[in-house]
């Protein structure tokens, strides 16, 4: 048998709730777009600064991170999560090919 290592990774749009909790964690709660709920501890230091990411960029995506945990009654734990908030930034259009076509004069 292969041993696998699996990790749970969820993007979100909008920055979700957070309720105080022990040892200096917030839990917060995401649910996919299937419906299931995913519950994480992440540590209050991280969450102040994914808030700050927030008000600071303009457009912007996030990502909670961390070990697959025991189900809920609605969904899963994720043990040893982390919370990353990245800026979008706007994609540069594609310079138009200078492409020769068929109808192109053969070049000597």
């Amino acid at each position: 048998m292969t041993e696998a290592r699996s990790e749970v990774t969820l993007k979100f749009n909008s920055l979700p709730e957070a309720k105080p909790a022990a040892n200096k964690k917030v839990e917060i709660r995401l649910t996919d777009q299937n419906g299931v709920s995913f519950t994480a501890l992440i540590n209050a230091k991280s969450w102040r600064k994914a808030e700050a990411d927030v008000a600071a960029f303009s457009d912007w995506g996030g990502a909670v991170s961390g070990k697959p945990g025991q189900p809920t009654d609605n969904g899963f734990e994720v043990i040893d999560a982390g919370i990353k908030v990245f800026e979008k930034k706007a994609k540069e259009p594609l310079p138009e090919s200078t492409t020769i076509g068929a109808d192109a004069a053969p070049i000597v």
